[in-house]
Parts: C-alpha cells; sequence; structure tokens
C-alpha cells in the first residue's frame, strides 16, 4: 500500500513529466500506477491526508467501566493507599481478596488524571547532571589521583601520586610513597603550586573520593591555600578521565617493569624519567601532537603556524598529490571535565 506521502510525490512528479509533453499512460506507468489510480488520486486530493489520527475508534472491549475507573481512583486516593505505589496497592488488595486492575491500568489511571505524582514522603529522587569544569588556560583546573606501582614481592606496592593540569596535561607534581597518607597530599600541593607560582590564586584540583583525597586534614590546607576542591560522583570512574588516561600511559610503556620495582629508590628514579619524557617529548594527540610543556607554557600556537606554513609550502610544490586541503593543526580552545552543553559551549565561544 503506497503511504499519503508517497502518493503526494507521485503526483507531482506525474505532473512535471505531463508539463514537458509526456503522455499521462507512459508517465503512470514509471512509476507502477495506471491511469485510473492517478485521476482518482487527483480527484481525491484531500483524501491523500493521513486522517487515521482523527478516527472515532470503538472502545477496546477489556477497557475498564466508568465505575471500575472511579473505583480504583477512590482506592488509589484512599487514606490507606494514597502514600503507596500501584506495585504496593495491587498486591495489598489481593491479600484481601479484592482485584480491582493491574499496576500498568492503575498508573495509566493515575497518569490521566495527573495523579501519577511521587507518592511517599521522603524526597523525589532527581537526575543529577555530573559536575564539570572548563578550563581555557594552564593552571585553572587540575585532577589528580594515586597509583599503585607494583613491589618486589606480591601483595607490596608503593604509591605514585600525581597531579596533572587539565588545559596543557602537564604533570605539575608527583611524588613516590610507601602508603597513602593526607600528609603527603598536603606536601605535594604545596610543592606543586610554588613550582607553579600560582600560591593562593583560583585554583580548582579535582579527584576521586579517596581517603587520602577527603581527609579533613588535607581539605583544610587546601581551604588556607585557597584551592577548591572538587570530587568526582560516587562509584563513577570516568569522572577523573584525564588521570586515569596518564596512568594507563604509564602503565603502558615499553619500559615500565611488569615484575615490580626492587625498591621504593627504583620507583622514584624510573617515575622521574616518566615525568621527563611524558612533559618534555610525548607528543599528545589530544593536543594536536604537541608536548605539555609546550602547551603549559605558551609556545604551542607558534609551533602550530609553523606547521601550517610548511604544509601550505608543500601542496604549492605539488598541488597534484593534495586532492583537499591541509591537515587542520588546529589546537583545542577549551577542555572540560565532563561534556558541557551547547549553550555553554556557545557562551564560552562568546567570550573567548
Amino acid at each position: 500500500m503506497i503511504s499519503a506521502s508517497n502518493r503526494k510525490i507521485a503526483i507531482d512528479l506525474i505532473k512535471v513529466a505531463l508539463s514537458s509533453g509526456a503522455r499521462l499512460e507512459p508517465a503512470c506507468n514509471e512509476l507502477g500506477i495506471t491511469p485510473r489510480t492517478y485521476q482518482r488520486w487527483v480527484g481525491n486530493i484531500d483524501t491523500l491526508q493521513d486522517k487515521r489520527p482523527l478516527a472515532k475508534r470503538t472502545p477496546p472491549k477489556n477497557k475498564l467501566t466508568e465505575e471500575e475507573r472511579k473505583e480504583v481512583l477512590r482506592v488509589a486516593n484512599s487514606s490507606e493507599y494514597r502514600d503507596l505505589v500501584p506495585n504496593q496497592i495491587v498486591p495489598k488488595l489481593a491479600d484481601q481478596g479484592i482485584y480491582l486492575a493491574s499496576e500498568s491500568t492503575f498508573h495509566r489511571i493515575l497518569k490521566e488524571e495527573k495523579l501519577n505524582t511521587f507518592r511517599l514522603r521522603s524526597k523525589e529522587p532527581v537526575k543529577r547532571e555530573p559536575a564539570t569544569h572548563v578550563a581555557t588556560s594552564p593552571n585553572q583546573v587540575w585532577t589528580w589521583d594515586i597509583t599503585w606501582l607494583s613491589g618486589p614481592v606480591k601483595g607490596l606496592y608503593y604509591k605514585l601520586y600525581l597531579i596533572l593540569d587539565m588545559f596543557s596535561r602537564l604533570i605539575v607534581g608527583y611524588e613516590v610513597w610507601d602508603t597513602e597518607n593526607a600528609v603527603y597530599s598536603e606536601q605535594l600541593v604545596r610543592k606543586a603550586l610554588l613550582s607553579q607560582g600560582i600560591a593562593g590564586k583560583p585554583l580548582i584540583l579535582h579527584s576521586d573520593n579517596g581517603s587520602p583525597m577527603k581527609a579533613a586534614t588535607f581539605l583544610a590546607t587546601l581551604e588556607k591555600l585557597g584551592v577548591q576542591s572538587s570530587f568526582s560522583r560516587p562509584r563513577v570512574s570516568n569522572d577523573n578521565p584525564y588521570s586515569e588516561a596518564l596512568f594507563k600511559t604509564l602503565k603502558y610503556r615499553p619500559e615500565y617493569p611488569s615484575r615490580g620495582f626492587e625498591s621504593i629508590q627504583e620507583a622514584r628514579e624510573w617515575s622521574k624519567r616518566f615525568v621527563d619524557w611524558y612533559n618534555k617529548e610525548h607528543l599528545h594527540s589530544a593536543l594536536g601532537y604537541i608536548t605539555p610543556q609546550q602547551r603549559h607554557y605558551g609556545k604551542d600556537q607558534e609551533i602550530m603556524n609553523q606547521r601550517k606554513i610548511l604544509y601550505e609550502e608543500a601542496r604549492h610544490r605539488h598541488p597534484e598529490r593534495w586532492t583537499k586541503g591541509i591537515r587542520s593543526w588546529k589546537l583545542p580552545e577549551y577542555v572540560s571535565l565532563n561534556p558541557i552543553k551547547k549553550e555553554e559551549e556557545e557562551f564560552l565561544q562568546v567570550t573567548k
């Protein structure tokens, strides 16, 4: 059966063909219909509109009567059941030998009467949007976490504390200790602030919900330093994605000792070499293949401009080798902890 929309398209096509000098029968044959069908469609153009939603339908045989519907509403709003949901009302009625309707029917009737509200005394559950932070330059948002490095024997681990700048991906601070302790966290944050020369300036420090991150003494230290603390949602691992991605890069390095470190000193020395490589040599894909250090200290745009000039010269020498434009050497204008809404992104573009 041809739908109403397809009928209108067929009529328009045939009219175009007729106006161009074609005969009706060949034009109809091209679309697989007869001239009589076309004439019937044109003669009843109003019937091409889908009037099924306007049709009067006979009520289903299993529909509740008006008296049964009123009884469902009376029971649902009675003092005994008004605080219960249909999934509790129906079984309670069944235990009394009463069956009025199914749970879905209760829900449907209450919805039609705009009574399908939250029926418990506790607060109605609210869908919470994940908190996010946006960085448009270095030293606005840092993320940090602790990962375990295998020791010389099974069950022994060294703890790598590591702070990352979210905008540039630069590792601004790290330490290796044998335990997780809030005191070590405080020392690390103080050193990182001094090394970046931003002590007392606005900064957000994001982490997960580990005990060293939420210790009272550590939070008090952050408050004294003017650092705003931020935490991931409970049991949500991807709310701290940049630190997690960095740890994966670390543990998948070819020289990472899969059998573990012989001592904490060896773990510290290896971590230092990794940080130097990551900050100064690693071409980060999310940064347009420049190093975190170049991004952090403002050398990124100059490098991108040089690449654009080089590619333009190469295309000018051999234009036949370039079917499209040159590669887009473009830097991200901002970095967000979680995806931001379109309105927020437009606001960033306006305030840039």
